[in-house]
């Protein structure tokens, strides 16, 4: 009973043709940070944090790498430790709007509005005006400067991140 049983297991009449799949040595590997964005892009920020904490063992903490962390705990909601990553990002590459810019975001969404400003301002400057996104977040950290008091707590103005490309973020007002 017990050899019909294992001999209706195995397959009949083929030759061994059957090959698991396997990796092709000639193949390239997926780059972390595109795949990482991509799934930025899809609203899968867990998955988005590991695929670039992939790239980072590979290229180190590079300012974009610790960009798209900060930027990925951002959309996670995990304030601090978007802050942190940023925070870094801006100080190893000063000169980089797009870290500036998501820092800024993040400012806003703790209610520090002059030091949003002063970021998006910085921001602003370093990408020589050309951003429309940054342009928009500066005049909504401003506005929320002059006037952050007249928003009652019912009638406060929700918002989330829509990627722009090159690990740039724009607030958007939900409807």
């Amino acid at each position: 009973m017990v050899i019909i049983m294992v001999a209706s297991c195995t397959e009949t009449g083929r030759s061994g043709d059957l090959e698991a799949p396997g990796l092709d040595p000639k193949g390239s590997a997926a780059n972390e940070i595109e795949v990482g964005n991509r799934l930025m892009q899809a609203g899968e920020y867990e998955l988005a944090l590991k695929s670039f904490a992939r790239a980072a063992l590979d290229q180190g903490m590079t300012p974009q790498i610790l960009t798209s962390m900060g930027t990925a705990n951002l959309g996670l909601r995990r304030l601090g430790q978007a802050e942190d990553l940023l925070r870094r990002a801006v100080k190893d590459d000063p000169n980089w709007p797009a870290p500036w810019n998501n820092l800024g975001v993040l400012l806003v969404e703790i209610g520090e509005y002059p030091e949003a400003a002063q970021v998006f301002k910085r921001a602003y400057a370093l990408d020589n005006g050309e951003s429309d996104a940054i342009r928009d977040n500066l005049r909504l950290a401003l506005a929320k400067m002059d006037n952050p008091v007249n928003i009652a707590p019912e009638e406060q103005e929700e918002y989330e991140l829509e990627q722009l490309g090159d690990g740039q973020f724009r607030l958007r007002k939900l409807p």
